[in-house]
């Protein structure tokens, strides 16, 4: 069992040589290791400082560690430095979905099949808490982000693509939570296998994605709508140059290149503490309609980017997709409304309304379950898609696919593009079978 106190120790004795030699390297002119460098001479250190221990145990006579705990607190040791410190097995266990920390001494994780357990504490305090996610927040992204009493909100992605969201000061104790990313490079057949759509959901949504029509794929938080995202993305040939734009970096299209090779990825920046130097999911919407893309693909709407998005997709960049949070696919129309009305534009609704209907082409919906008092897991399914079809004062759309006897979407009714989709390769089904 790790000694997590040792562990704490060792930390600040191997980051108190970090810096020092951050700081010589500064005095002397040279130029700052890069991360991997810093990762790398770490571990030199975290050899130095564990023989140092042992000596210090030996001459106080007291066995030193075997040659198997050893590695164990280097491990822990280097996690508590780069990593998430005790909150990395829960990280690397595959079983794992969301983790949710109310405080320190406050775990609880959720399970693929549904359960959700009390974890022991992930650190010794919540100041020590705090100290952790700062660590994080130093290297993880594309720039450092604060997080402190004039930074009290903080999102970030993991190594290993999780999602970190974590607050301090508006809450008794500071609160995290974790959601794991189950699938990496995954496309729409493997959402057939899992039972998260029909195969005629995974034709249609491939023909519309080759047919380049805008997707927007709605639901609740936890429900997949950034898996569906990134199946979606990996139809689009590789020979097309997508800019994504996110508040933190998940989407991760660029870590596999052979499907696609020319990819740029904007992060929203925060201001400083002086309040300059931010920029904005609008300015970066903005910004990639001007770096040449085949696509823009938009992580998640949560704001005014809603406006520059509309604008760009109403503007010839046709197959670009996002996500956002709504109750139905319905209710996505009005959640726009929402973000449009607050925006620096003040769009009033019905100018929304014809916005809508002149850019986006789909609403994807999908909606989550907790099937585990039933024997089942955590179910994930394309519920609904909308096909947005004109304007009469307000959007006009018809659900295509509708929810069917077990919940997921099956044919409801005709479409308007039927014959674009056709001459994209979609079949539809015809009393079952193929057309």
């Amino acid at each position: 069992m790790t000694d997590h106190e040792l562990v704490r120790q060792l930390r600040v004795q191997v980051a108190d040589r970090l810096n020092e030699q951050r700081r010589r390297d500064q005095v002397n002119g040279y130029p700052a290791m890069t991360v991997e460098d810093e990762r790398e001479f770490a571990r030199s250190l975290i050899v130095q400082v564990l023989e140092d221990h042992a000596r210090t145990e030996i001459a106080s006579g007291r066995t030193p560690a075997s040659s198997d705990d050893e590695a164990a607190l280097a491990t822990a040791v280097h996690s508590a430095l780069f990593g998430v410190g005790r909150l990395q097995p829960l990280i690397d266990d595959p079983e794992v979905e969301n983790i949710d920390i109310n405080g320190c001494d406050q775990v609880f994780v959720q399970y693929g099949d549904g359960r959700e357990v009390v974890h022991p504490p992930v650190a010794e305090s919540d100041e020590e808490l705090v100290d952790l996610i700062q660590v994080l927040a130093s290297h993880a992204g594309l720039s450092s982000r604060p997080f402190d009493s004039a930074n009290p909100q903080l999102d970030l992605r993991l190594p290993d693509g999780s999602r970190l969201s974590a607050v301090m000061g508006v809450c008794a104790r500071p609160s995290v939570s974790v959601r794991k990313a189950r699938m990496g490079k995954v496309f729409l057949t493997d959402l057939v296998a899992n039972g998260t759509m029909t195969p005629e959901i995974a034709e249609f949504l491939r023909a519309a994605v080759t047919a380049r029509k805008n997707l927007m794929i709605a639901g609740a938080t936890n429900a997949g709508k950034t898996t569906l995202l990134r199946a979606l993305a990996n139809e689009i040939p590789p020979v097309e140059r997508l800019v994504t734009v996110e508040r933190a970096l998940e989407v991760g299209l660029g870590e596999f290149p052979d499907l696609h090779p020319n990819v740029v990825s904007f992060e929203e920046r925060l201001p400083n503490s002086e309040g300059v130097g931010g920029v904005s999911m609008s300015d970066l919407v903005r910004r990639s309609l001007r770096m040449n893309p085949s696509r823009v693909i938009v992580g998640e709407v949560l704001g005014d980017e809603i406006v520059t998005m509309l604008n760009a997709m109403s503007q010839g960049n046709d197959g670009s997709l996002s996500t956002i949070h709504a109750n139905s696919s319905m209710e996505v129309f009005n959640r726009i409304s929402t973000y449009a009305i607050q925006s620096r534009e003040r769009l009033p609704i019905q100018a929304t309304h014809m916005l809508i209907a002149g850019s986006l082409d789909f609403v994807v919906f999908m909606r989550k379950r907790n099937e585990y008092s039933q024997g089942g897991g955590m179910v994930r399914i394309v519920e609904s898609i909308r096909e947005v079809t004109g304007i009469d004062e307000r959007v006009l759309s018809g659900e295509v696919f509708a929810p069917g006897p077990d919940g997921r979407a099956v044919p409801h009714a005709p479409m308007q593009a039927i014959a674009e989709l056709q001459e994209a390769g979609y079949r539809p089904l015809v009393h079952g079978q193929w057309a």
